[in-house]
């Protein structure tokens, strides 16, 4: 009942806001604010910047989650968070980190970097853009609310049937994370959609396929990726809640349901997912080793192919994750084959950083350290992902700590290692100042040494065979200090962060004010002013071959030369519409969770009035006069 009270006095005074029926006078100030202009903004750069810093939020949630994790492992029969308790620290931790932490951190570097890497002013959709994170956005906190309200989920973060269900996970929490799960699901089939016709349809003048950065490539291929990785995930989660909520049989085996139908879809999903994550990780390592190599990419035409071919064979894979379920020793040895084979491209990228570099005047900035980073922690964590992927090996290490390790490797040591170059190399554009490089090397090595120290040892305690999700162990069978280093290892990790959150606030008062082209850039975005205008590019450039950017510098130019004449630049207007959407799709929720139909109802209602009045808005936005982008040329070279 409280829950209703709270929900129906926030969107009554929403209402009354936005209607203008609260108070004039407020709302003129309300709107006049700058919280008022990042919670309407349709700008591709405010949304990335949006994006990333819920990513950062919940990064540190999850960090959070992940050092109490620790600390009841460093010694044994440790006392200190016990059963549900542990199990909904880990599944808290491990949902938060795949699709509240990976996910909108990457999308943030793709919002901020992706148009201005092909020459465009916005992305096709901005409305659906500004939708897509307030959907992420309303799915992320509706899921982390069950700590607060009901009690959080405790089945694991792939939220297994039958464990899943009613009968042993009696309490809301499931529900937190079906929900919120398929409510953020849906902005980011919105934001897959709105990426694959930016990238097809908004290139600049003269830029093929294969003129493209390969972070933009990688862009693509990722969201292809969740257009058809989303939707079996979805399902999954709709007959979920379907058993859940309305008493369903799709996987309870007493009513002649089949668990085993949510491992495959799940995991149709899941392995894919995989490189959701990682594949834009490949593509900002390729543009920040070569920037800082100063060097073209060895082998481009190698990395684009290797890039969709890993795409490809992502899908072909996902049983390596069910090994041990008993198909069979003939589709093991298939999925096994398949898992090898999709090592091979993957290799291709990780020779060619090497060769881009051979030969190469590096500079160890901080994003180069990333990389760096990045290409010895992932390789190691591929080595031992091609060890799983031998069925008779894979049931050794099945469900042990071995698993954690390998899995920790490829999603820190390459994900996380990648976002962080990425912050690094485009914060100019985010924000118009450096971060200090100092700051971001002890930031750097911190979290690199403490990482291995962290997870390095857990690759023994799975051989010694301690098994993963459990919240103690026996004293006297040598896993005492191996969990020990982790879990020092671990708070070692997170200094490294607390240096990084300094690192930014230090910054953004006393840090240097950034120039276009603070790395001596190589593709487009290096062009334009930092931090960058609203409509990005005055006049669109032409763009003649790879690294245009970097061709026309060596050719003593400036600039690239202009497509089009200076002329009006049309942008759009900013709306709160996404965001009252994303508040019936949150409302909805809740309702479903209470087990109230009617306020799921509302919350729908809310969405389809939204969607309506969308439908007959006639704001045409607005244009940008060619005197006012010749007065902020000026201001920008002066």
């Amino acid at each position: 009942m409280g829950t209703f009270i709270i929900v129906g006095v926030l969107v009554l005074f929403l209402a009354a806001i936005f209607t203008g029926g609260y108070n004039k006078e407020f709302l003129h100030r309300v709107q006049g604010s700058r919280i008022w202009d990042w919670v309407t903004t349709v700008d591709h750069k405010k949304i990335g910047i949006l994006y990333f810093g819920t990513g950062v939020f919940y990064f540190l949630i999850a960090g959070l989650q992940a050092l109490l994790i620790r600390l009841q492992l460093a010694v044994p029969q440790n006392d200190l968070f016990t059963g549900d308790t542990f199990n909904e620290l880990f599944t808290l931790h491990g949902t938060n980190m795949i699709f509240f932490v990976a996910m909108p951190m990457l999308f943030g570097l793709m919002n901020v970097a992706v148009p201005l890497q092909i020459g465009a002013r916005d992305v096709a959709f901005p409305f659906m853009n500004a939708l897509s994170f307030w959907l992420f956005f309303a799915g992320a906190l509706l899921f982390n609310l069950s700590v607060f309200f009901g009690g959080a989920p405790d089945a694991g973060w792939t939220g297994y049937t039958s464990l899943a269900l009613n009968e042993y996970s009696p309490g809301p929490g499931l529900d937190y994370y079906d929900l919120g799960i398929q409510i953020s699901g849906i902005g980011t089939m919105l934001t897959a959609v709105n990426f694959l016709v930016t990238i097809i349809n908004m290139r600049a003048p003269g830029m093929t396929f294969l003129k493209m950065p390969m972070f933009t490539w990688a862009t693509l291929v990722t969201s292809g990726l969740i257009l058809f990785a989303m939707p079996p995930l979805a399902v999954d989660l709709l007959l979920l809640m379907f058993d859940r909520i309305f008493d369903a049989n799709f996987f309870d085996v007493a009513q002649g349901g089949n668990h085993l139908i949510w491992q495959h879809l799940f995991w149709i999903f899941g392995h894919p997912e995989v490189y959701i994550v990682i594949l834009p990780a490949f593509g900002i390592m390729s543009d920040v080793i070569s920037t800082f190599s100063k060097k073209p990419l060895f082998g481009y035409h190698s990395m684009v192919f290797a890039t969709v071919l890993i795409g490809f064979l992502g899908f072909m894979v996902w049983v390596h994750h069910m090994f041990t379920v008993g198909l069979g020793p003939v589709v093991n040895s298939i999925f096994g084959v398949a898992t090898m084979t999709i090592a091979v491209p993957t290799g291709i990228k990780v020779f060619n950083w090497l060769s881009t570099m051979w030969g190469g005047k590096i500079r160890f900035t901080t994003p180069m350290m990333w990389c760096l980073g990045f290409i010895i922690t992932f390789v190691l964590g591929g080595f031992t992902g091609v060890m799983l992927a031998v069925p008779p090996a894979d049931f050794q290490y099945h469900d042990s700590y071995f698993v954690v390790a390998h899995f920790h490797y490829v999603l820190i040591g390459g994900t996380v290692f990648g976002i962080f170059a990425g912050l690094y190399y485009w914060w100019p554009k985010f924000f118009g100042r450096m971060l200090n490089e100092r700051l971001g090397k002890l930031h750097f090595w911190l979290f690199f040494i403490g990482f291995h120290m962290t997870f390095m040892p857990q690759h023994f305690l799975g051989f010694w065979g301690m098994p993963r999700r459990v919240f103690t162990y026996l004293p006297g069978l040598g896993l005492e200090t191996p969990n020990l280093i982790s879990t020092i290892g671990a708070f070692i990790m997170a200094s490294g962060v607390l240096v990084l959150l300094y690192n930014v606030v230090y910054s953004s008062i006393r840090g240097e004010k950034a120039s276009a082209d603070p790395w001596d850039g190589r593709t487009l975005e290096w062009t334009i002013p930092s931090p960058v205008p609203e409509y990005n590019f005055a006049q669109l450039p032409l763009v003649k071959e790879l690294d245009a950017f970097y061709h026309a510098k060596l050719a003593g130019k400036k600039g690239l030369e202009p497509a089009e004449p200076l002329g009006k630049i049309h942008m759009p207007s900013p709306t709160y519409l996404p965001l009252i959407m994303a508040l019936g799709f949150f409302v909805s929720g809740f309702g479903w969770i209470l087990r109230s139909y009617w306020i799921g109802a509302l919350g729908l209602i809310i969405v389809f009035v939204t969607m309506y009045v969308r439908s007959f808005q006639k704001d045409t936005g607005y244009y940008i006069e060619p005197e006012e982008l010749k007065s902020a040329d000026k201001g920008a070279q002066a």
